[in-house]
C-alpha cells in the first residue's frame, strides 16, 4: 500500500465507496501482516494467495457496506478449518480493524464497518467455541466504545421505534452466550 492511499492528516471519508474501501482493506491487511500476533496466522493460511484474498475482501466489504452484492461466500465455512486461532486473535483483529476504520472514516461512516465487524467476529467465535462461549472483556469494551448513541424520541424528530436494549448494548438483540467473567 502506498502512502497516497492514506488520507491526508485530519481528513477522513464521510461516505464509503469502492475506492476508499479498497484502500481500507489493503491498509488493514498490511497492518495484519506486520502484526506479531496475527501475521503468522494469516501468513500460514494465505501464503501465496494474498493476490486473490485481498480483492475478495474488497468485494466482501463493498457488499456489506454499500450493498454491492458482489461477494459470494460463506464466512463460517471459510474460517472453520483455520488452525491455531484463539480468542486473542479475534480481539487483536477487531482492534486493528476498528483502529484502521476510525483513522479513515468519520464516525457516522465508520460505524457502518464497525457494527458488522463485531457481529461477524462474535458469530465466528460462537460457531468455533460454542454458544456458551464468553465474549472476552476486551471485545465487550470494543462494543461499548463504538455503541451508537441513540437519542430518545421527542416531538421535534421522528425516530423509528427500536427494541428495548440494556445500557451499553449497541445492537437491538442481546449478545448470546455467557457474559464475560463467566457464570
Amino acid at each position: 500500500m502506498t502512502q497516497s492511499a492514506i488520507p491526508a492528516a485530519g481528513t477522513r471519508h464521510d461516505e464509503p465507496d469502492e475506492t476508499n474501501i479498497r484502500a481500507l482493506v489493503y491498509t488493514f491487511y498490511d497492518r495484519v501482516r506486520e502484526d506479531a500476533t496475527l501475521g503468522p496466522v494469516f501468513e500460514a493460511a494465505l501464503a501465496g494467495r494474498w493476490d486473490t484474498h485481498l480483492p475478495k475482501m474488497c468485494r466482501f466489504w463493498a457488499s456489506l457496506v454499500l450493498g454491492a452484492k458482489t461477494y459470494q461466500g460463506n464466512l463460517v465455512q471459510a474460517h472453520q478449518p483455520l488452525e491455531g486461532i484463539e480468542p486473542q486473535h479475534f480481539s487483536r483483529w477487531l482492534y486493528l480493524f476498528l483502529d484502521t476504520v476510525e483513522s479513515r472514516y468519520t464516525p457516522a461512516a465508520a460505524v457502518r464497518f464497525m457494527e458488522p465487524a463485531l457481529r461477524i467476529a462474535q458469530s465466528l467465535q460462537f460457531s468455533r467455541y460454542g454458544w456458551d462461549y464468553a465474549i472476552p472483556a476486551e471485545q465487550q469494551a470494543l462494543l461499548e466504545r463504538i455503541a451508537p448513541r441513540r437519542r430518545p424520541a421527542d416531538d421535534d424528530h421522528e425516530v423509528h421505534a427500536r427494541p428495548e436494549r440494556s445500557a451499553g448494548e449497541p445492537f437491538p438483540a442481546k449478545i448470546v452466550g455467557q457474559p464475560s467473567g463467566g457464570a
